[in-house]
């Protein structure tokens, strides 16, 4: 109920139109050392860059779900004033991405169903993908994941970033998730150009007006952070 009851305030307080931003990141074994550290690292930045800016401040809610062996919620959706930086996560275990996937949109689907209910427009809701590995969960529950996720992109209901880390990331699974465009591998452990992007794209939709197309991506930024 708590949980609830923040989210509730904070639409109240602040009526501005919001971008939804679910951050699905893998925290298995593979993560743990450098990886993750530098995951948390970019997040925190993320965060700091979201609240430096005037438009994305008021716009943006993230919440952050980990999959390894289940999936959680370890960061509610929140405005950029109510989220904790975060000092550590922990990784282990395997790679349960279709839990973390579908866990990830029943989160957003919740935060669509305050929206609406206390009349807070939203822009098109974004899921963000991080994997360094291959899905190894429940077989039914990654093609419950790719299903959903396909045709809500086909419904023009949500904008995914699917994002691989290193070598071993199975970039396959992670186009099955986006139709439309093809997914992207980070250049070595570049979190911190990623994030700092992602925050720039945040702010670019914030400036627009739900409803309209989204805002053209800013490609030539892609060289910071992507393999082209």
């Amino acid at each position: 109920m708590a949980r609830l009851d923040i989210s509730t305030e904070d639409l109240i307080e602040n009526p501005t139109p919001r971008v939804p931003v679910a951050l699905c990141i893998d925290t298995s074994g593979s993560m743990d050392g450098a990886p993750i550290e530098e995951l948390v690292t970019g997040v925190n930045q993320f965060y700091d860059a979201i609240n430096d800016d005037d438009d994305a401040h008021d716009a943006a809610e993230v919440c952050i779900v980990e999959f390894n062996s289940g999936a959680r919620v370890i960061q509610e959706f929140a405005s950029i004033e109510r989220l904790q930086r975060i000092s550590s996560i922990r990784a282990s275990g395997g790679t349960a991405m279709g839990e973390g996937v579908n866990l990830a949109l029943d989160t957003l689907e919740e935060r669509k169903r305050l929206y609406s209910d206390n009349g807070v427009l939203y822009y098109q809701p974004w899921l963000v993908l991080m994997t360094d590995g291959a899905p190894n969960g429940s077989a039914a529950e990654l093609e419950r994941a790719v299903q959903r996720v396909t045709d809500l992109i086909g419904n023009k209901k949500l904008t995914i970033f699917p994002i691989g880390i290193g070598a071993g990331a199975d970039m396959d699974v992670l186009k099955r998730f986006s139709p439309t465009k093809p997914p992207l591998r980070l250049q070595g452990l570049s979190f911190k150009e990623f994030f700092e992007w992602l925050s720039k794209s945040v702010a670019r939709v914030s400036q627009s007006s739900p409803g309209d197309a989204p805002p053209k991506l800013d490609l030539e930024g892609l060289a910071g952070w992507a393999e082209l």
